[in-house]
């Protein structure tokens, strides 16, 4: 089995459509961080399990600096984005959404 990992860092936007009230009803944004786990019984012809670029078009390139809400027709919380991802990306079987904003001196 071979096993394929990629982190794809995004900046975008998002409003939740909540069942209570929160903040996060408003239009706000976040840094995220989305790891792709892929694997595949067989390299392709290329001797690959997916190609970076592929990934990199499919997540990076449709999400980055956009309103979530306008790209991808659903109530883009970070569980269902992590969904999108897995049924999007070919041979993936997990991925990772998280939040992440780091400030180090």
């Amino acid at each position: 089995m071979f096993y394929l990992k990629k982190k794809i860092e995004i900046a975008g936007s998002h409003r939740l459509d909540l069942d209570y009230e929160s903040p996060c009803k408003n239009i706000h944004g976040h840094n995220w961080l989305i790891t792709v786990y892929c694997k595949s019984e067989k390299l392709n012809e290329n001797g690959m399990v997916v190609d970076f670029k592929i990934i990199e078009e499919l997540i990076h390139n449709k999400l980055d600096h956009k309103n979530l809400n306008e790209v991808l027709g659903f109530n883009p919380t970070a569980e269902n984005i992590a969904v999108w991802v897995v049924k999007t990306v070919p041979f993936c079987y997990k991925a990772k959404v998280i939040d992440e904003v780091i400030y180090e001196l």
